[in-house]
This record gives C-alpha cells, structure tokens and sequence, in this order.
C-alpha cells in the first residue's frame, strides 16, 4: 500500500507550538522562521524528549541516505539555527542539551494536546518515520534538483545496503538481496555483482562485504565507470513500515526517480519492496512490454520468509569470503526456514557439486521440482544445471543456456557454459568464441581468462593463450584455472623453468598442481616421481574435506599407471578411487582403468552400472561406455569390435579428454596391423598437443606411430619415431617394461 500521510500532529513545549504536517514552528501563535533541516532536527529531538539522541541516530533519521554532504557541519550549523530560532543557548540550554561526544537531549516537557509525550509513542513514531523516508526519496533534491536521462542498456547499477532505522536486524542484508532477484529479473537492467564490488573494495584497501553505503556507493561506482547508484531504507510507522527507494546518476548527482511504499505488517514487506522495485524499473527507462514480461511477485519467487532471505544472502556474501565450506551453513538455513525456497537449493546444488555429487544432485533436484517459484532467470539457471549436473543431458542444458543468451545478452553465465558445451563437442573456433564474448561482458572474471587461454591452447594457438593470461595478471587475478594454464602453456613450449615457477608459486592448497605435475612426470617416463605426487594430490584434497576430488585424483593415478602398463598398481589405485567416489565420471575413469589393466570382469560390471543408472546422460552414454567396452574388447584380442564402439565418437572426438577415444583406435589398428590407419590415429594425438598437454599419451602416441610405421616397412619413419619416444623418456624409470620394450623393438630395426 502506499503511504499516506496522518492527520496533521501538532506538539507544545513552553511558549512553544509545533505544526509537523506543516513543518512550521510558532511562539505564542507567532510563526518563528526556521529552515527545513533544523525543523527535521527539532523533530527527532521531540520524539525523545528527556533521551539522548546520538549524532549517528540524526544523521539516519533526517540525512537522506544518498545525500552527500559534510554531515559534521550540517548538523552543527541545524542546531546553531534552532537554537537561535528557540533562544536557547548551548551554555545554559532550556530546550536543547549537548553531551560532549554523545549528542543531544531535549530537556523540556512537550505534549500534544492535553497529553505529555513520553518516550516513543506510536504517532511520533509514524511522523519521524515519514520525514525520514520522506528525505530519502527527495534526496535527489539535496545533491541536484534536475532529473538524469534515463538509462540504457549498457549502463550499470550499483546497490548501496540499505539504511535500515527500524532496529530489527531481519532485515539487514535480506532487503537489498530481495531487490537484487526483484531488478535481475530484467533484461534491460545490469546490476553490478556483490563479487565484484568486493574486488573494488580490496583496491580501496576496504574489507571484502563492508558495508556499502550511499558515499562509498557513489565511489565505487564512478571507479568502475558505472552510471548509477540505488539507495533504500526502510523505517518503522509502528507496527507499519515505510520503504523508500532512489537512484542516481553518480557522475552527475541527478536523480534518476524515486520511490516511497508502506508495509502494514512485516509479513507485507517483501511485497511492498516488490511493488516499489517494479516501479523504480520504469522510473530507470525500462519498456513497460519488458516489466510486464519479466515481473514475477518476489515474495512468490524468492521466498516470503525475511528470514530464509537473509540466511541466503548471508551465505552469498560468505561464499565470496571464506568460500564454500563456510557459505553451505548459512544455506541450509535458508531451506529449513522455508523447504520451498527454489534458488537456496540450487546454490546449495552447485557448492556440492563436484566434492558431494550425491547431495549435489538432491539439492538440484529439489530445485528443479520447485522452479515455478522463481524469476524467469532463475528458472533458466536451474533448468540448465538440471539437466547438465543431475540427468547429465547436455544438449538439453545447452538450449536452455541458448535461451538464456538470447533473453539476457549481457549475463555471462550462458556464454561461458556454452563454450564448454562446444569445446565438447571438439568445436574449438565457436568455443573460443563464446568464452571471449563471457570475457568481454566481464573483463574482471578470473575464470573467463582461463577458459579463452585453454581454448587458445585446444588450437593450438599459444600466443593468444599467453596473451590471456598476461591481462589476466596485469588485472592482479589469480586462482586455480590460471595456474593451471600458466603451467600448461609452459609444458607446452617445452618451458621447464615456466613449470616450476607456476608450480612454486602456487599455494599448498592448490592439489591439481601436483595433478598436474603428476602427469607431467608421467610423461617422460618417470612413474615413480608421478606416482608420489598423485598420492600428495589425493591426501591434500581429503584434508581439505573435499572427498570426491580425492577420488578424482586416485582415478587419474590408476588411469595413468594402466596407460604405462603398470597393471597392479593401476588395479590397486582403481579400486581404492572406487571406496571414495560418488560421482559418475570418476567411476567411470575407474572402469577405463580397470579395463586397460586387464580386469575386464570388473571394468563391465561398473560399466553396465553406469549405463543403468544414467540413460541419458550425454558423457556417459556417447564417451564413457563406448570407451570402456572399446578397451575391454582390446583386453579380449577384438579390435574390430573395438573400432566399432568407438566409431560413435567420430563427429566430436576432438572434444574428448585428452583424446583418449583417439589413442585406442590407434591401438586397435596396430592390433589389426592396419599400419596405415594406426598410424593416422596417433598422428591426430601428436598433431593437437593442446587438447593432449602433459597426459602421458601424448608421449605414448609417438611409440604409436613407431610401430604402425614399422608395420608398413617404413623403416627409416619407424627409426625417427622410435627417436622422438626415447628422447622424450630419456631419464624415464628404467625398469619400466614399456621403456625395455621400445629400446628392443628399436635395436631390431637396425
């Protein structure tokens, strides 16, 4: 409802008479000249008469949130003037009292009427909350009276925190995040995330999720070239509550409109914070055909629990703190305060996934049943994640991101998913595409650096990869995604000193590292040095709780090792990721490793596990089953049986990991001594060291190629790649059988 002002109230004190509806002053019926601000000043003070109004309790109640201005010496200058107005004086005050570092006291009784005000009574308490919100919406005046061109669709928002004077903390925190999902739902408006307002605020050597007020607001929005700021705040007409809302060019200090509405209960606010941000949505230039699309009610599309709203939003702002582990609380809370709040489940979803896919996939799910109560972006969000994370249908997820893509051009989200669905599919170019766009919506995106350098890398194109992650530095970014590029584009360049600097300069807590340092080992021959760092990789993961990544870890060990022929450590390393892993794709890493060493029993048992389980999901079904039940044909001396499961593959076989699909082509061609076309499969591996990197078929491709030449008595090609192998394995472990083997087939050639 909107607010509307009360029958006019009118206060004695003395000789004095108080008319608040008209903001007039009068001293035995003659009206006493008194400015707007210490009229807003004399008003608090009598809502409190005999209490001690602190400077803080002034500058919330009369300062608009937005108005900048010298508070000191504005409200030194009001109390100068209603002193002088009152004739009182600050060294024997009749009326107004000053507590050296503490505020203000109005010392004379007043009433209203026949009736002495005591306290806070209830009219008092409408009347200070109306002037309040009141000079929030007309704070454009205080900073300039002319309103701004609206905005456009390139034009960003920040949101201050809003100026909560009702002292009830449930809404500190929920109110901003309300108006946050209620302005998202639409196209047109861009609002700057919490993420990187916190990155701002690091610059300004401030704390990450200190509070945004109005001042700090206007700064950092004219630091990051945005165009505008919006403030709010919310006040108590006793059991009623009065929000208000305004924006402004922060360039320019115009206003760019306002908002005031009423809650008659605090069950009513999210409501009214609903109503009010549709409104401010026009007031900012968007078509009324686009609100009235994209304006589901918030308290049905987020949740109508104040309480559930500010646990979410609590979690947010930890996830960017502390990160995961610490924001999973706040967001449990949100859910068992209310079970049908859509979006904390799906966040809850997406902290799991990939440390506790089980729980992972329940929260998602839960999302998914409950998405008909969210913002239409939402929904597409958790439509995509749904069928991406819990049916594993990526085509699906990918029209769904297209869909997302097409309605809100300017998230990033859609973009960056996308290239990861094309870089599947092995279509590096459109890959590449995608991810620059992501990168062009959101030039401050760590993770958008790193995905335009591993696509740079997937083609082959190395200086655009370095030139990626050279901004990414310059912009002071890091984390995981770009170590990792950073040291596989030195592993690429044959940059042995790159490595080690990414890798010393890496924390402890950054276990894929070591990963990859593994492999690199692995590479060259040195299994035992591999093996070690793996085994660091697993046991720094599940110190750190992440249980999964553990599994992952131990899988990628036993994979490596049977692509070695180490067969009894790889069964062995198989079956321990086995008691560790949950999730579908380390399971099925399991399966390849197990048929690789031979336990073809086993590898067909999980496999038919799998394709039971997850009928429709796309890695399993097109990748992961065809591949085992490839290698276990190759374990049972069939290769023809083997080209054929592989042959689904075909259309995207560049998109698989580290073209693994390829490598076993080749090997059954050689089994079929098919020189020709083994030799062309491993060709394939050789010829895109970027997809490959530092996976230790990468080195095996060129024994590959050795034998399928020497298969075509190509004797002096043959020579040459047995040449390449074993510079490559040079200070490879020497017992290794594949290592002896290559040196004999080698000297049989001469």
């Amino acid at each position: 409802m909107v607010l509307k002002t009360q029958s006019p109230v009118v206060l004695h004190f003395g000789a004095f008479e108080v008319d608040l509806r008209a903001g007039e002053l009068r001293k035995q019926g003659v009206r006493v000249k008194l400015q707007e601000q210490p009229f807003r000043v004399l008003s608090v003070l009598l809502q409190r008469p005999g209490e001690i109004v602190t400077r803080e309790d002034l500058r919330h109640s009369i300062w608009p949130a937005d108005t900048f201005v010298d508070f000191d010496n504005s409200l030194n200058t009001s109390i100068n003037k209603l002193r002088e107005g009152l004739g009182d004086s600050a060294e024997r005050p009749r009326f107004i009292e000053t507590l050296p570092r503490r505020g203000y006291r109005f010392l004379a009784p007043v009433s209203s009427g026949d009736r002495k005000v005591a306290g806070r009574t209830r009219a008092w308490k409408i009347v200070v909350a109306v002037l309040a919100v009141a000079a929030l919406v007309a704070g454009g005046l205080f900073w300039r009276s002319r309103h701004a061109r609206r905005l456009t669709e390139k034009d960003t928002i920040v949101l201050a925190d809003f100026a909560n004077t009702t002292g009830d903390p449930v809404f500190d925190d929920a109110l901003k995040q309300g108006l946050r999902v209620q302005l998202e739902q639409s196209p047109f408006l861009n609002i700057v995330s919490d993420q990187k307002v916190n990155e701002e605020f690091q610059l300004m050597g401030r704390p990450k999720n200190g509070r945004l007020t109005p001042d700090l607001a206007r700064e950092v929005c004219q630091r990051i070239g945005s165009k505008a700021i919006l403030t709010g705040s919310i006040s108590r007409l006793g059991a009623h509550y009065a929000i208000g809302m305004n924006a402004l060019n922060c360039p320019t200090g115009d206003s760019l409109g306002s908002d005031l509405v009423e809650a008659d209960s605090q069950e009513h606010v999210l409501k009214a914070l609903g109503e009010s941000a549709t409104r401010m949505r026009r007031n900012l230039g968007e078509s009324l055909k686009s609100i009235q699309r994209f304006d589901a009610p918030l308290e049905q599309v987020t949740t109508p629990s104040l309480q559930a709203l500010r646990a979410y939003s609590l979690g947010m702002k930890t996830l960017d703190t502390k990160g995961r582990t610490a924001a999973i609380p706040f967001l449990q809370r949100a859910v068992e305060l209310d079970p049908n709040f859509a979006m904390a489940y799906a966040r809850l979803g997406a902290l799991y996934a990939g440390n506790e896919a089980p729980l992972s996939a329940e929260n998602v799910y839960k999302a998914y049943e409950l998405r008909e109560k969210v913002t239409e972006r939402e929904r597409l969000y958790i439509e995509a994640h749904y069928y991406r994370d819990v049916t594993g249908e990526q085509d699906k997820a990918a029209s769904v991101w297209e869909v997302m893509q097409q309605t809100y051009p300017r998230e990033v989200e859609p973009y960056s998913n996308l290239a990861g669905f094309y870089g599947q599919l092995g279509n590096y170019e459109k890959a590449l595409a995608e991810a620059s766009e992501a990168l062009r919506l959101d030039s401050d995106d760590q993770d958008s650096y790193a995905t335009v350098g591993y696509f740079s890398m997937c083609l082959n194109r190395l200086d655009q990869a370095e030139a990626a992650f050279k901004q990414a530095e310059e912009r002071k970014l890091e984390g995981e995604g770009l170590l990792t590029g950073r040291y596989q584009l030195a592993f690429l360049r044959g940059d042995e000193e790159g490595m080690a600097r990414v890798a010393e300069s890496a924390a402890a807590d950054k276990p894929l590292l070591l990963v990859l340092q593994g492999f690199t080992e692995a590479y060259y021959g040195r299994l035992r040095k591999a093996r070690e760092l793996l085994r660091r990789a697993a046991e720094s993961a599940k110190q750190n709780g992440a249980v999964d990544t553990a599994a992952s870890f131990q899988a990628f060990r036993g994979l490596m090792e049977a692509y070695l022929g180490d067969v009894q450590h790889a069964r062995a390393d198989a079956d321990a990721a086995l008691r560790l892993a949950a999730n579908r794709y380390d399971r099925s890493a399991v399966a390849l490793a197990l048929a690789l060493a031979g336990d073809a029993e086993h590898a067909e048992k999980l496999t038919a596990e799998l394709n039971e389980s997850f009928p429709s999901d796309t890695g399993v079904q097109r990748l992961w089953v065809p591949m085992i039940r490839a290698a276990v044909a190759l374990s049972h001396k069939n290769p023809a049986k083997a080209i054929e499961l592989l042959r689904v593959m075909s259309p995207y076989e560049l998109g698989t990991p580290r073209l693994l699909p390829i490598y076993e082509r080749g090997r059954a061609y050689l089994m079929l001594h098919k020189g020709s076309a083994a030799a062309a499969e491993f060709q394939k591996v050789i010829d895109h060291p970027g997809i490959v990197r530092e996976f230790p078929v990468g080195a095996l491709a060129h024994l590959g190629v050795a034998r399928a030449y020497a298969l075509q008595g190509d004797t002096a090609k043959s020579r040459a790649s047995y040449q390449d192998f074993l510079t490559l394995w040079k200070d490879a472990d020497p017992d290794l059988p594949m290592l002896k083997q290559a040196r004999e087939e080698y000297a049989k050639l001469h």
